[in-house]
C-alpha cells in the first residue's frame, strides 16, 4: 500500500502554485500542472522550474497525463446549464468542470480534491453544488465538502472557500483539520519600505470602531471618494456602489478581508493606529497574508501579481488540508467505505 511520499498528484487551474505548495509541503509529488494564462504560467515557471499546459479543454488524459493518486483543482465556476434534470455528468457539459469529470473518468484518481468560492453553494438556487456533488458521487466518490475560513489557519485574512474532498478508500473527516488562533494584521507587515501613506484629508475616521466577531475585520473608515448620493445610507457616501471594498480602511488592530482579484491596483488601505495614519498594504505584505513563503518569486508586472494573489488559495488551509488527508490515508480502503457510501446515496438523492 503506497504511503503519502509514493502519492502523487496532479495540479488543475494552477495558477501561482497555491495548492502545489501545500501538497509538496505534505511529501506529495506534483507530476502535471495546467492552467491558460501566460502570466501565471510565467510566474509558475519562476518557482518550479516547469510551464503549465495550457487549455485544459486540450487535454487527452489518456495521451497526456501520467499515472497519479490525487487531483487537485481551483476551477472556476462557469453558469451551469440545468434545470433539475438530474443527469448527472452530462449536465456539467459546456463547464471546465466537465473536463475535470471528463480526466476522473478517465484515470481513477484515489482522491479529488476541489476548490471555489463561497457562492458556488448558492449558485443557481443550490442546484449547481448539487450537481457536481451528485456527478462526483455517480464517478463512484465519497464527499465530504466544507467552507474553510483562511483566518482559522495563522493568517490574519477573512477568506471563506468551499472546499470539497471526494475519495474511493476512505471519508474525509474535515473535523480532523489543525485549526490555529487568528493573528492580527499588524504582525505580518514589513517594517521598512516605500510606503503609500494617503494624507488625512483623503480618509475619514468612523466614531468607536467596533472588531466584527465572526470575521474579525475593523472597519475603521473609508477615502474620500464620491459616489451616488441619491438614496446613499448615512456614512456610505464614499463607499463604491460597484465594489465598495478599495474604499474601505480596515484597522490592522483586526484581519484584512478577502484579497480579490478584480483589484489589480492593489487599493487595500490599512489605519496603524501607532501612527494614527493610513498606508496602502504592500504586494509583499499581501503575499504574506495569502501565506506565500518569503522567497517566493512575485511577477514582476504589478496588475498581473495582484490579480495572481487574489486567484490564489491560502497556503496554509492548502498545507492543513494536505496533511490531513495524509494523516487520514484516505486512499485506503477501510471498513466505513461501503456505509459511508450508501449514506450518502440517500443524501444526495
Amino acid at each position: 500500500m503506497k504511503n503519502a511520499k509514493q502519492l502523487k498528484f496532479i495540479d488543475l487551474f494552477c495558477g501561482i502554485g497555491g495548492f502545489r505548495l501545500g501538497f509538496e509541503s505534505a511529501g506529495f509529488k506534483c507530476v502535471f500542472s495546467s492552467d491558460n494564462d501566460k502570466y501565471a504560467q510565467e510566474t509558475y515557471a519562476k518557482n518550479f522550474g516547469e510551464i503549465p499546459y495550457g487549455d485544459i479543454t486540450k487535454i487527452d488524459p489518456v495521451k497526456d497525463l501520467p499515472d497519479f493518486d490525487i487531483l487537485l483543482g481551483g476551477f472556476p465556476c462557469q453558469p451551469f446549464s440545468i434545470s433539475g434534470k438530474k443527469l448527472g455528468f452530462e449536465d456539467t457539459r459546456g463547464t471546465l468542470f466537465f473536463y475535470i469529470c471528463k480526466i476522473i473518468k478517465a484515470k481513477n484518481p484515489s482522491v479529488v480534491v476541489l476548490e471555489n468560492v463561497k457562492h458556488l453553494i448558492h449558485h443557481d438556487k443550490g442546484r449547481t453544488i448539487k450537481v457536481i456533488l451528485n456527478t462526483l458521487k455517480d464517478l463512484g466518490y465519497m464527499i465530504n465538502m466544507k467552507l474553510l475560513n483562511a483566518k482559522d489557519f495563522g493568517v490574519p485574512q477573512n477568506r471563506e472557500r468551499v472546499f470539497i474532498v471526494a475519495t474511493r478508500g476512505r471519508y474525509f473527516d474535515f473535523n480532523q483539520m489543525q485549526t490555529q488562533p487568528t493573528p492580527k494584521l499588524k504582525d505580518f507587515l514589513e517594517t521598512n519600505g516605500d510606503f503609500e501613506f494617503l494624507n488625512k484629508n483623503e480618509y475619514t475616521l468612523i466614531d468607536e470602531p467596533k472588531v466584527q466577531r465572526d470575521s474579525g475585520l475593523k472597519f475603521v473608515g473609508y477615502r474620500n471618494k464620491n459616489g451616488w448620493k441619491k438614496g446613499v445610507r448615512p456614512n456610505t457616501q464614499h463607499l463604491s456602489r460597484v465594489h465598495r471594498q478599495p474604499n474601505r480602511i480596515y484597522s490592522v488592530d483586526g484581519v484584512h478581508p478577502t484579497i480579490p482579484s478584480q483589484e489589480t491596483a492593489g487599493r487595500f488601505f490599512i489605519y496603524i493606529p501607532k501612527l494614527k495614519a493610513v498606508r496602502k498594504l504592500t504586494l509583499k505584505e499581501c503575499y504574506k497574508i495569502m501565506g506565500f513563503p518569503t522567497n517566493y518569486k512575485i511577477h514582476e508586472a504589478t496588475g498581473p501579481a495582484y490579480k495572481q494573489v487574489g486567484n490564489s488559495v491560502c497556503v496554509p488551509v492548502i498545507e492543513a488540508l494536505a496533511n490531513t488527508i495524509k494523516n487520514q490515508e484516505v486512499w485506503k480502503s477501510g471498513p466505513q467505505t461501503e456505509a459511508v457510501r450508501d449514506l450518502q446515496i440517500l443524501l444526495f438523492n
